[in-house]
Order: structure tokens, then sequence, then C-alpha cells
């Protein structure tokens, strides 16, 4: 049996009955979509989680964070003095394996303002100039945090894109900006640099084709708390976070806006965050085990701390990732069945019209197996004509979910999919066309020609 015979009368076929041969491939055409999407669904969301892990520090970073001591040391809690800038010392000295170390504070709440204008930045933080090493900032115009502010505690801020926008609009010179005085819950700070814009591939290529409107300007909404959205800047989560932001020096933070918690004027020595980042990836758990040897000594050796790595969330994507997978190659697959279904209605169908073709190819020498080849040829090439076509219609399904999606989550066609939704279509098409080929072959030529 000529296989490239079996193909042309495939072919044949499907072009002899047009209608009936496109609702038999309809099956297959919206499973192969329904696969191919699944698959760029989970691609862009794999890498939106990815993008969001690198921008948020990468795996190099940690957080101490607070935590409760273990049972047998709950009397001794109230000895540690909890997270302070001794802390920070400590590691510094005896952790070799810490890259660098950024204590933060975190002023909740607060109310950035320049003349009429205002924002309600995410974030108002006080830091020290590690704080860009280990958070995966860069400064785009003027200068960051120096020692210097740190030791004369100076009123000096760095602004994200957004907030900058917020006050000053985006027509201002950059020079004209740099200098000016903001102020922060009604104290005065200078504006010396502004961190580079955050954003999604998707999102700049549309800013610089021009399709996203950079000139509006967010305004603060009273009602919602905050600066409402505003095109150009548009994000999820972690962007808008990084774009939303304001940096003071650290001592600067802790002298100005003082704890109020008993009345006093000594500034308040605890800090929100504690974030270090690892010289090596692959030496974390040796890292983490010097930053806790360390620690037991500042905290008089009460174990109220712990540590949030990225290697959990590394790991939780790719979990996330096949699960995923799994459930929507499920659901998927259920089209191309329902259209495996079909191809092998319409084979049936096909045998009973051409059942006297068969007693005389049978009658003049042919083999059961050449006839057997043929069936299941001709529903492997319909299969096939199906799944190259939802190949084409699904990059146009890809098109519309990249507007139902969030831009960080931007779906992505790969080749290992298209591949992949093509041989599993194919594989509909020998499934399906096994029983009717089958059949075909056992048919007694005699019968066969008895039966027209």
């Amino acid at each position: 049996m000529n296989w490239w015979l079996g193909v042309s009368v495939g072919l044949k076929e499907i072009a002899a009955h047009k209608f009936r041969s496109a609702l038999t491939m309809l099956g297959i055409i919206l499973g192969v979509c329904s696969l191919v999407g699944m698959f760029a669904l989970v691609t862009g969301l794999t890498n939106g989680m990815r993008f969001a892990l690198n921008q948020l520090g990468g795996l190099e970073k940690v957080n101490v964070s607070d935590q409760e001591p273990p049972l047998d040391q709950q009397h001794l809690a109230e000895l540690s003095p909890g997270r302070t800038w001794r802390d920070v010392e400590a590691i510094r000295a005896n952790c070799s394996l810490i890259e660098a170390v950024s204590p933060e504070v975190d002023l909740r709440g607060a109310t950035v303002v320049r003349g009429n204008r205002q924002s309600r930045p995410r974030q108002v933080v006080g830091a020290t100039p590690e704080f860009l090493t280990v958070n995966n900032f860069t400064v785009e115009h003027g200068r960051f945090i120096t020692e210097l502010d740190l030791w004369n505690a100076a009123r000096v801020c760095v602004l994200g894109q957004r907030t900058w926008t917020d006050l000053f609009g985006p027509a201002a010179p950059t020079e004209e900006r740099l200098g000016q005085t903001i102020e922060i819950n009604s104290e005065p700070f200078t504006v010396v640099g502004v961190f580079r814009l955050y954003e999604t591939e998707r999102a700049r290529r549309q800013r610089e084709a021009g399709k996203l409107d950079t000139t509006t300007i967010s305004r603060f909404d009273p009602r919602r708390g905050r600066t409402t959205a505003r095109p150009g800047m548009r994000g999820g989560h972690w962007l808008a976070a990084k774009n939303e932001i304001v940096v003071v020096p650290l001592s600067t933070m802790q002298v100005v806006f003082r704890s109020a918690a008993l009345g006093g004027t000594d500034p308040d020595p605890r800090l929100t965050w504690l974030n270090l980042r690892v010289r090596n990836a692959e030496q974390l758990d040796e890292a983490l085990h010097q930053v806790r040897n360390t620690l037991l000594q500042t905290h008089r050796g009460v174990e109220d701390f712990g540590f949030d790595t990225r290697e959990s969330w590394a790991e939780s994507i790719r979990e996330q990732s096949q699960n995923a997978i799994r459930t929507g190659g499920l659901i998927a697959s259920i089209s191309l069945v329902v259209g495996g279904i079909g191809i092998m209605n319409i084979m049936l169908a096909s045998i009973r019209e051409r059942i006297h073709e068969i007693g005389i190819r049978k009658a003049v020498g042919a083999r059961d197996r050449d006839i057997f080849v043929q069936i299941l040829v001709e529903s492997t090439t319909l299969a096939m004509v199906g799944g190259i076509i939802g190949l084409v219609v699904s990059f146009g399904l890809v098109r519309v979910l990249e507007w139902m999606t969030p831009p960080d989550y931007t779906p992505v066609v790969t080749w290992p999919a298209l591949v992949v939704s093509l041989v599993f279509s194919v594989g509909v098409g020998v499934v399906a066309g096994l029983y009717p080929a089958f059949l075909a072959a056992r048919y007694n030529p005699i019968e066969a020609l008895r039966l027209e």
C-alpha cells in the first residue's frame, strides 16, 4: 500500500464532502486551539511569576521575618529586642556568605504632597545604600542615598516613576524635578533621584509604539485612599509596588518619624524588614546557618525570627505550572476526544458508502493490510488537516487572550506547544481510525459486492 496514495485519497474525500469534513474536523480544531491556548496561558503565567521573582531580588534574596519563639522559649520572648540595627552590624561582621544587608523601616499610609498634587505611594521606606543591591532597584536619574546622608540624617528622597509623575507631571524636564522639595506627612524632603520605570515587556512595546498614553496624570482619589490608575504605568502588584515607592535615609526615617507608642522622643530602633542578599544561591543553607547563629547572639538566645527564601517560591512556580498543564491539558483533550469520535463516525459512514469499492479491490488482489492502512491513513489525514487548521486559528485565540489577561502574564506561544498539540491531534486520528480500518479490512469481498 502506497502511503502517499492513502494521503491523496484522504484529501480527495475531504474535498468531496467539504461540509461534512468541516464538521468532523471542528472537534480537532477546537481541541488544538484549546491545547495551544492552555500552553500559552501557562507559559505566560510562569514567565510572569519568574519575572516577579527576579524583580524582587531573585533566589539570592532572603527576608528575616518575625515569628513566635519555640514553646520552650515562650517565657523568654520579652528578652529579645527584635530586629534592630545591632542585627545588621552583627551580620555584616560575622556572616561572610552574605553579600549585602538591607535594613528597612516602612512608614505605612504616608501621603506625599507637592503643591496641589499629592500621591499615596504603596511604600515610603527608610533604607541604606544596600537597598539597591538587595531589592534589585536601578536609579535612572540623579543619585541614591549615600552613607553621608545616613550620618547626617539628611532629608533627601528617591522616588519611583509613578510617584514622580504623580507629583511633577510627565512634561516637566528631569533637571527641574531633581532638587525640588516635597512633603512626606507634612515633613519637607528634597528629591535627589528617581528609579527607572518597571514594566512588562508587552507594556514597554506598546508604550514605545505609542499605543499607551503616558501623558495622562493620575490623581489622588480620596474615596479609594490612593492614586487612580494611569495608562503607561499599569502592571501587576509587584511592578506597581516598585513604581509607587519613596525611599529616604534610614536614620532620617527613625529620627523624623519617631515612634509615638509611648509618647517618647527617642527614635524607634526596630526594623520593619531585614533583607539579605546571599553571595551564591547554591550556598543558601550555609549562609542561613551563619545568620541564624549570629542572630541568636543579638536576640539573647531567643529564636523569634525566621527566614523567607525564594526557593519555596520557585518550587511553587514549578508546581503550579505542572498542575495547570495537567488540569488544562485534561480539559482541552476532551475536545480532541470529541473530535476523534467524529472522525470515527465519519470513517464508518465512508466505509459504508465505499463498500463496493472495497469489495472490488479485495477481489482483484488487495490484502487486508492494504485496506487497513488506507482507511487508517485517511483518518489520520483528516485529523492532521484539522490539527494544522487548529494551529493557525490558535494564533488568533492567543491574540484575544492577550487582551483578557493582565500585562504581567501575557500568553506566549512556543514551538513545543505547537508540536505537542499537532502530534496529539494526529494521535487522536490514528486511534479513531483503528476500528473503522479493522472493520473494513475484515470485509469478505463477496459479501461486500453483494451489499452494494
